[in-house]
């Protein structure tokens, strides 16, 4: 079953996070994931627990490749690219 990293993020500083994502990418694609959506254009429609500012939606063949690629060495050093350049909630969920 599927599984699917989901990731709110504010990003402080552009120019360091595009390098994050460079440097990312190639990493999830390596533990099967494929990005679903990126930041692309958001129609909130309720807010009553949180407001999303940047949504990224990465699918995983399921959640322990999920938990594989947030857990492994190959992502550990690229990681604080991403905290030290952006604010996040991230969550791995199981699909239907």
């Amino acid at each position: 079953m599927a599984a699917f990293l989901i990731v709110d993020t504010q990003i402080e500083n552009a120019e360091e996070y595009d390098k994050y994502k460079l440097l990312a990418k190639p990493i999830v694609e390596k533990f099967g994931g494929v990005y679903r959506a990126r930041g692309g254009e958001m129609d909130v429609r309720e807010t009553d627990l949180w407001t999303p500012s940047r949504m990224v939606i990465i699918e995983f063949p399921d959640m322990g490749a999920a938990r594989a690629f947030v857990d492994s060495e190959e992502y550990a050093p690229i990681k604080p690219m991403r905290h030290n350049n952006a604010r996040c909630t991230l969550l791995l969920l199981d699909g239907a």
